[in-house]
């Protein structure tokens, strides 16, 4: 059961980082498309690096 919780925790941290990395990129979309998918590459980076934090603390 806990490594059935520490996938969820993960699936959420790497979507949310995704979505953060959206909403930015939606401010920067005016300026370049570029600008737009390197917010949500960021965003995925982002996701990763918090889900490997939370790894840490089972």
């Amino acid at each position: 059961m806990n490594n059935t919780e520490n996938k969820n925790k993960d699936s959420w941290a790497i979507g949310g980082g995704i979505l953060l990395g959206l909403g930015v990129g939606f401010f920067f979309l005016d300026q370049s498309a570029l600008y737009f998918v390197g917010s949500m590459i960021a965003g995925l980076g982002f996701g990763l690096v918090l889900s490997s934090v939370l790894s840490k603390f089972k």
